[in-house]
C-alpha cells in the first residue's frame, strides 16, 4: 500500500498541505490497518522523530495526537545506504529491498505501507504496490515535484477505484486496488 497527499497537479511536497482533523482521522485509520511501514531515508527523517515526539509530548491537535499514537508503535524499515542510526522500532536495510519487500508481503497480518516517493517507481515496476491511497487537495502548485512525473513502468499497470471520500476541506481521498 502507498498513501500520499497530492495537489490537483500531482505535487507531493508536504509543505503545501495542512491536514485538518477530518483528514488526520482518515490517515489514522490507515495506520490502524498497517503492520509495517517501509520508508526511504528522506521520508523517514521527515516523519521520525516528529510524530513520535507528538505522541510522547501529546502536542498538537487531537487528530495529530491520534495519528502519532497510531503510527509511532508500528515497526518500521528504512531502505537506505547512508542512514546509520534509527529509532528503537526501526531497522535499516541497505541491500536487496525488492527481495525483502516480496518476503514481507507474503507474511500474514496487517498491511505493509510504503512511504517513499523516490522508491515508488521502482516498487511499482516490480509489482510491489497493490493499493494506492491518494488524497487530492484542491490546489494547484505549479511545482516540479510531481508524484508520477518521469514514471516508467515495464508494462501498463491497471488499478480499480475501490472508494472515494470527500472531505469538508474539498480534498478527496481515492483508494485504488491493483487489478
Amino acid at each position: 500500500m502507498f498513501a500520499m497527499n497530492i495537489s490537483i497537479d500531482g505535487c507531493y511536497e508536504h509543505t503545501h498541505f495542512t491536514p485538518d482533523e477530518e483528514l488526520m482521522d482518515y490517515f489514522t485509520g490507515i495506520m490502524q490497518d498497517t503492520g509495517l511501514i517501509v520508508y526511504g531515508r528522506k521520508t523517514y527523517e521527515l516523519m521520525v522523530p516528529f510524530w513520535p515526539e507528538v505522541a510522547k509530548n501529546r502536542s498538537g491537535t487531537p487528530g495529530d495526537i491520534a495519528f502519532a499514537e497510531a503510527m509511532t508503535p508500528i515497526e518500521k524499515i528504512v531502505l537506505s545506504r547512508t542512514l546509520k542510526n534509527a529509532a528503537e522500532n526501526t531497522r535499516i536495510v541497505s541491500e536487496n529491498p525488492e527481495g525483502l519487500i516480496r518476503e514481507l508481503k507474503q507474511q500474514p497480518g496487517k498491511k505493509v505501507a510504503f512511504s517513499s516517493t523516490s522508491l515508488l517507481p521502482r516498487l511499482m515496476g516490480f509489482g510491489l504496490i497493490d493499493e494506492l491511497y491518494l488524497v487530492v487537495h484542491p490546489i494547484l502548485t505549479g511545482e516540479k515535484k510531481r508524484l508520477f512525473e518521469n514514471f516508467l513502468v515495464p508494462e501498463k499497470l491497471s488499478f480499480q477505484l475501490e472508494y472515494t471520500q470527500l472531505f469538508k476541506s474539498g480534498a478527496i481521498a481515492l483508494h485504488y486496488q491493483k487489478k
